[in-house]
């Protein structure tokens, strides 16, 4: 299973409706295996919707979820106002970091 993380932008800078999770969830096909939706609120960087997916490979869940995101945002009015910014699972820097240490590599990720 993969979290993947959309995140939403919109010029309004408006919150997302209460109900985008359903929206979502109805909007999900049986292929796609979705198994739950979060949505987090973040006036820094927007809006994002937590997909749980059951995927093969990391590429499959992804795209699944930037589908089934950009499906839910063109066919619900009131959605119309957001776009999809990004849409991916997020790595634990800290998980890498300690595998790099234990391995001898002292530098931080990004470095």
């Amino acid at each position: 299973m993969y979290l993947v993380h959309a995140r939403l932008e919109s010029d309004e800078h408006t919150e997302l409706p209460a109900n985008t999770p359903g929206l979502v969830t109805r909007s999900a096909g049986p292929g796609e295996h979705l198994q739950h939706v979060v949505m987090h609120t973040n006036r820094a960087t927007g809006p994002v919707l937590g997909l749980f997916l059951l995927a093969t490979t990391l590429e499959e869940a992804e795209h699944t979820a930037a589908t089934l995101c950009q499906r839910v945002l063109d066919e619900n009015p009131e959605l119309r106002r957001f776009r999809l910014a990004s849409c991916g699972v997020a790595m634990p820097s800290s998980y890498y970091e300690r595998i790099l240490r234990s391995a001898g590599t002292e530098r931080p990720l990004g470095n």
